[in-house]
């Protein structure tokens, strides 16, 4: 395997199998943490770079919302105006969606399917303006 990406902690990676007799054009990532086994990442490598990169410009923006563990029905209207990256989940340990607007991406997971959390990161506050008058809890809110 050819280890790619890192966790910042170390705790789990991404790889993809390797080999010189005919690589794979658009080849399966795969999910591993400590000495667990490796668990395959639903979107190929194409896929998997949009995601990468979605989820770490949100989670590096300047500005950042996020609130506290979500219902639902919560994450549903926070998500309801902006627009759904039409890519299969991310992250096998608990499925996460991006939802994306001008100079914002926000990303939704859930392990169980009863609680989510948000995570939206912006590039100028008045990207986080339209979420400023909902009905939740903020841990944070750079708007």
């Amino acid at each position: 395997m050819l280890v790619f990406g890192v966790e910042n902690q170390g705790g789990f990676f991404w790889s993809l199998l390797w080999s010189l007799d005919g690589p794979e054009a658009d080849p399966t990532v795969w999910f591993r943490e400590f000495d667990e086994e490796p668990i395959a990442e639903q979107e190929p490598l194409s896929g998997f770079l949009i995601q990468f990169s979605l989820f770490e410009a949100s989670m590096s923006a300047d500005y950042v919302a996020l609130p506290r563990r979500l219902t639902a029905a919560q994450a549903a209207r926070l998500t309801e105006a902006l627009h759904l990256v039409p890519l299969r989940p991310f992250w096998p340990w608990a499925p996460t969606h991006f939802y994306v607007a001008p100079g914002l991406v926000v990303h939704v997971s859930s392990e169980d399917g009863e609680e989510f959390d948000v995570w939206a990161g912006a590039s100028h506050r008045s990207a986080l303006a339209p979420l400023a008058d909902l009905p939740v809890d903020w841990i944070r809110f750079d708007g």
